[in-house]
């Protein structure tokens, strides 16, 4: 199942690079994973791609995707994710924007249930085709296992014993990065 759900969001980003001809953006952040994120991890890095189009001279809507790696501590594993959004971006005036992405986050470690995805984020407009931002990344968790943790319990099943933390929380990210806009 999850080999489907990655291959299906390499198709939706190499659709969105063929297709893109005016409003196509590639970025990079870096960032520290705060809240439960910070309890199990120390860095994040990621990218995210995003096609707008413009419904005004201020408005744009479109679909943004990207990959999400924070290295964990503490005994815990490193937590990765692919979202699936809408990205919605506000130009506040020629140099300032500010934007949401709304959507599901796909947990690629195992035991990475996802969960849903917003990023608020606020950006400098550099020049016409760079920007800088900083965001707030936060992918809301069920019950699963990949993350900090809400309880411990140990069970065993079929002779085995088993220990696993079980987790109901928000994994976080406060990133700083830029965006290219390839048009």
């Amino acid at each position: 199942m999850k080999k489907m759900i990655i291959a299906m969001a390499v198709l939706f980003i190499t659709t969105i690079h063929v297709q893109a001809q005016g409003g196509f953006n590639l970025g990079a952040y870096v960032g520290i994973p705060v809240a439960d994120g910070g309890d199990v991890a120390n860095l994040a890095l990621g990218f995210d791609a995003n096609y707008l189009f413009e419904i005004s001279e201020k408005f744009s809507v479109g679909p943004t995707t990207g990959f999400s790696h924070s290295f964990g501590e503490n005994n815990f594993d490193a937590f990765q994710f692919i979202p699936i959004a809408a990205a919605g971006r506000f130009n506040i005036n020629d140099m300032f924007t500010a934007g949401i992405d709304l959507g599901y986050a796909i947990g690629i470690n195992d035991g990475n249930n996802g969960g849903v995805y917003f990023r608020p984020t606020f950006a400098y407009n550099v020049t016409d085709r760079i920007q800088v931002n900083a965001s707030y990344i936060g992918v809301a968790l069920g019950s699963g296992r990949g993350l900090g943790y809400y309880g411990y319990y140990d069970y065993y099943y079929d002779d085995y014993y088993y220990n696993n933390y079980a987790y109901n929380g928000t994994f976080s990210i406060i990133s700083v990065g830029a965006t290219f806009n390839l048009n």
